[in-house]
């Protein structure tokens, strides 16, 4: 579980987010709003790229504030753009990343590329230069190299805004199949459909929480 007690933050003089507290459980969350309503600072705020000016974050009730290297072991991060998280020039060896940064040993790591590799369609892809891919196979690469490390939790921004139809939808089926928890930030309304759960943020605040159907109904009057 996810929690935040009386969390806020600043960016010098200007609040970005107001105070909330809040329990995140659910297997399937997204976080929509209009640009600079505060949704990017909260999903930065869950695995400690940000600190909250106020309050806590808990991740499995481990404070994000003393506790930082252990929450980024648990949560991974997708960015909007994957070319910002590619480390390695060739796919198999960027998947292995992360596993080496753990002092895994290196048959294990071979095994566990190979499994990542397969999980994801990138099999035929291993020795090819990461940065050639297609856009839907850097996203499928970035998500590869976030799961293997085996967090229990991943937070997706904007996963879907680069990308074609085909490729949008192949990102939604595997955020779908993932065993992981997964908290999408995103304007992508088709993506959260079918989501357990949907936040909405408006000026800093948390408008409203709920279903995506309702959710999403009040998103578009805030947009109106």
């Amino acid at each position: 579980m996810i929690r935040f007690s009386g969390v806020s933050h600043r960016f010098g003089e200007r609040e970005v987010l107001t105070p909330f507290s809040l329990e995140l459980a659910e297997r399937r969350i997204a976080v929509i709003g209009a640009n600079g309503s505060g949704k990017s600072t909260f999903a930065r705020l869950i695995n400690g790229l940000l600190m909250p000016s106020a309050g806590q974050v808990w991740v499995d009730d481990l404070d994000t504030k003393s506790n930082g290297k252990a929450v980024r072991g648990l949560v991974g991060f997708v960015f909007q753009n994957p070319d910002n998280q590619i480390v390695y020039p060739v796919v198999e060896e960027d998947i292995a990343f992360g596993l080496k940064n753990l002092k895994v040993e290196k048959g294990e790591i071979a095994g566990r590329v190979a499994a990542s590799l397969a999980r994801f369609g990138l099999s035929h892809l291993a020795k090819e230069q990461a940065h050639r891919l297609s856009g839907g196979e850097k996203q499928m690469l970035a998500i590869a190299g976030v799961t293997i490390t085996q967090p229990r939790y991943i937070v997706f921004d904007e996963p879907t805004t680069l990308l074609d139809l085909r490729n949008k939808r192949l990102v939604a089926r595997t955020i779908d199949r993932l065993d992981e928890t997964a908290i999408v930030i995103t304007h992508d309304l088709d993506l959260i459909a079918d989501f357990d759960r949907v936040l909405v943020f408006e000026e800093g605040r948390i408008d409203f929480d709920g279903a995506p159907r309702d959710a999403i109904a009040r998103y578009l009057e805030l947009m109106a």
